[in-house]
């Protein structure tokens, strides 16, 4: 059986779940577990000296639920799909895309990914993409610039200084040709392993 773990990490609205899923809609038995998916209550949160909630920091998400699934899929893909309402085609292989903002900050999930992507834009996009989604809870004023990108550019350094192998992705690129570079790499490591 050939099994891949595969990460899509990157800034806010870089484009993570839009990649994630279009590769799950072709590469044979893929499921996605997303980080976001694994927020804490927003009760237990905490907040800085400006009033702004603490949600990019590894503080803020239950990782050893998430390592819980992600572990739950390397010990039977094939059960794993089964149990989240997914079909299998073919049980020779199986891929796991794990999607989130921190994903090559926490240690123990980094060692476990057999490639790394990471999605960026410029800060103008970003901004301009964060502004025109809507969060529950909303974001309070001046959180982009208060919190939110000085958070992205702490947290990128830090993962910087632990990951050696990212494959860096243009985020303003047309979906269809980051997708088309990904599977590509994707099929070369199915054929490798």
């Amino acid at each position: 059986m050939k099994r891949l773990i595969i990460g899509i990490g990157g800034m806010t609205n870089g484009g993570k779940s839009t990649l994630s899923r279009s590769l799950q809609g072709i590469v044979p038995n893929s499921c996605i577990l997303s980080q976001d998916s694994f927020f804490k209550d927003d009760s237990v949160v905490p907040v800085d000296s400006h009033g702004f909630k603490q949600y990019d920091t590894l503080d803020a998400l239950h990782m050893d639920r998430m390592m819980s699934e992600v572990r739950s899929w390397v010990q039977d893909p094939q059960r794993f799909m089964l149990s989240h309402g997914l079909s299998v085609q073919d049980s020779s292989v199986f891929a796991l895309i794990v999607e989130g903002f921190l994903i090559f900050n926490y240690g123990p999930l980094n060692e476990l990914f057999d490639k790394r992507y990471f999605l960026q834009i410029p800060y103008e996009t970003c901004k301009l993409r964060r502004g025109s989604r809507v969060y529950m809870p909303p974001d309070p004023m001046g959180y982009f610039d208060g919190h939110v990108w000085p958070m992205y550019l702490k947290n990128r350094k830090e993962m910087e200084n632990m990951v050696q192998d990212l494959v860096f992705l243009d985020g303003t690129q047309k979906r269809e040709d980051l997708l088309a570079a990904v599977y590509k790499d994707i099929q070369q490591m199915f054929t490798a392993v």
